[in-house]
């Protein structure tokens, strides 16, 4: 039977070093799920494994893409359930680590289709928000999806920017769109 480790937890609670235990055990590559370690250019607070703790396992999604190139939890979790199943066609254990929840989520239970964001939308509310502040944004988020300006941190401008992006492309708002979904498939 096919395995997949997950190990997770907040920076620098020695999930890497622990990791690499398990890895050399099972004989098993390692997977980052972690949404920084991902890009090259942010090596300093990410608690990265360090080029020696690279050589004890095949590591994955360390320093593989560019914070100029965009990525989202979307292309990890198809990206990272390609590279599973190749890798488990040679190893019968695969563990995976990082503090990530949605590149965990991702991967183990799925995660809600989402469109391509415009740029002409996502320039408008940056427009908006720069113009006029958080407040129009707001209050727009909480005619079209008063379930989602409730639950977000309406002090974070960019979480709230993101729901009204939602709303306004898809025409749902966002925790619509999510209970649509169900879940992958237990049989």
């Amino acid at each position: 039977m096919k395995t997949l480790v997950v190990l997770t937890g907040p920076t620098g609670v020695g999930k890497t070093e622990l990791s690499l235990r398990i890895a050399e055990a099972l004989g098993s590559p390692v997977l980052s799920c972690d949404s920084r370690q991902i890009f090259r250019e942010m090596s300093i607070g990410t608690a990265a494994p360090t080029p020696d703790q690279l050589k004890r396992a095949q590591h994955y999604f360390i320093a593989s893409k560019s914070i100029h190139e965009p990525y989202s939890a979307a292309k990890f979790e198809s990206e990272a359930l390609t590279l599973l199943n190749t890798l488990f066609d040679s190893h019968e254990a695969v563990v995976m680590t990082g503090g990530s929840m949605m590149y965990i989520d991702a991967v183990c239970k799925g995660i809600d289709d989402m469109p391509d964001m415009d740029p002409v939308v996502r320039q408008e509310l940056s427009d908006l928000y720069h113009n006029k502040g958080l407040e129009p944004i707001l209050e727009e988020l909480k005619r079209l999806d008063p379930i989602y300006f409730e639950q977000v941190d309406q002090q974070n401008p960019k979480r709230v920017i993101h729901g009204l992006e939602m709303c306004r492309m898809t025409g749902l708002p966002p925790f619509a769109r999510t209970r649509q979904k169900k879940g992958p498939s237990t049989s």
